[in-house]
Formats: C-alpha cells, sequence, structure tokens
C-alpha cells in the first residue's frame, strides 16, 4: 500500500494525533521550546508523517489554534443569551471567553504570544482572519433588534479591534503571572460596556 493508498480516516487520525502532541508540548514546554521530534514523540508517530501531513511545525500550531480559536467563538457565541438586558449579555460574553481560557490556559496563551511573533506568510494570515471572525462575533452580538432598542449599535471595525486588543493583553498578562482569569471578568466586563455600551 502507497501513502496515497492510505485511508482518509487514518490521514485525519494521525492529524489529530500530531495536533494532540503539539497541544502536549505547548502545555509542558511552550511552543518556542517545542521541537518536530518532541511533537511525533507525544504523538507516538514518526517525521515522516509529520511532513506528509504539515508544511513545519508553524503549520502545525496554526491548525492547533485555529481549531481552539473556533472553539472559542462558538463558546463565547453560546454563552450569550440574546433576550437578555445588555449589561447581562456583556458579562456572559466574557464570562464564556474566560470559561474557554480556563479550559486550556497555555493554549490561549500561545494563540495571543507566539502567533504575532511568527512572522509574514501563514500565521500572519490566520491571525488577521481570526481577529476578523472575533471582529465579526462582537458586531453579530450586538446587531439585534433587542440591542437597538436599548441604544446598541455594532461597533466599528476600529472600535471592536481596540477591545479585543486590551482583552487579549489581559489575558495574556493574567496568565503569565499566574493568576486565574476569573478574576478579570469584572474590569473586562466593565471595560466592554463602556466600549459598546448604548450611544444617543
Amino acid at each position: 500500500m502507497t501513502t496515497t493508498d492510505v485511508p482518509a480516516a487514518t490521514d485525519a487520525g494521525y492529524r489529530r494525533r500530531l495536533l494532540d502532541g503539539m497541544a502536549a508540548c505547548i502545555r509542558e514546554r511552550g511552543y518556542a521550546d517545542t521541537t518536530v521530534a518532541d511533537i511525533v514523540r507525544a504523538a507516538r508517530t514518526s517525521r515522516r508523517t509529520f511532513y506528509a501531513t504539515f508544511a513545519d511545525r508553524q503549520d502545525c500550531l496554526v491548525a492547533l489554534l485555529h481549531e481552539s480559536s473556533q472553539r472559542t467563538i462558538a463558546r463565547i457565541s453560546a454563552s450569550v443569551d440574546r433576550a437578555a438586558a445588555w449589561d447581562v449579555q456583556a458579562r456572559q460574553a466574557i464570562e464564556g471567553w474566560i470559561a474557554a481560557v480556563q479550559a486550556d490556559p497555555p493554549i490561549s496563551l500561545s494563540w495571543i504570544r507566539d502567533v504575532p511573533a511568527l512572522g509574514q506568510g501563514h500565521a500572519r494570515l490566520f491571525q488577521r482572519e481570526t481577529m476578523r471572525a472575533f471582529v465579526d462575533l462582537i458586531r453579530d452580538l450586538t446587531d439585534t433588534p433587542h440591542l437597538r432598542a436599548a441604544g446598541v449599535r455594532p461597533p466599528s471595525e476600529q472600535t471592536a479591534t481596540i477591545l479585543l486588543g486590551g482583552l487579549r493583553e489581559l489575558i495574556a498578562a493574567t496568565v503569565e503571572d499566574g493568576r486565574d482569569v476569573e478574576t478579570i471578568v469584572d474590569s473586562a466586563t466593565e471595560a466592554t460596556r463602556r466600549l459598546l455600551g448604548p450611544r444617543p
């Protein structure tokens, strides 16, 4: 059987193992100190399999963080009761994000710290696309008849980006300091309310 004869399910299985291996390495030693040898050892597979699945270590990281960011966005969206009052919705969105971070702090930190350091190319495109997805989420959550009646309007892309940048840095600093990210919920919620809240 040649490589091209391997069933797609098997390919998907190797990809999953490699992504899980990358995640395990990030949790143990961080991305900067992780090598392809570390990843394949954690995944219990070979370098040949790795390079048949990913172009390089960076490609594997981006694939892992893409999955993580999609789960985070879905969790935030599912956390918000769109029939609730504006201030309640703002807190629910923040709590949803914080819960996603608490589920795997090292992976969340890697998205914030490691990706910008990767430079141009695929990683930079991923970073911009992910921020765009978060901006779209904010605009979607604030674009409802219920919130319009309360004076809330979808923010501009620039305003949403400012909010995201501040929240990302707050999360990263809290994780790096070894503090529980739940402690930032009140401050993050207040900043969200002030920046996106009802306007005349």
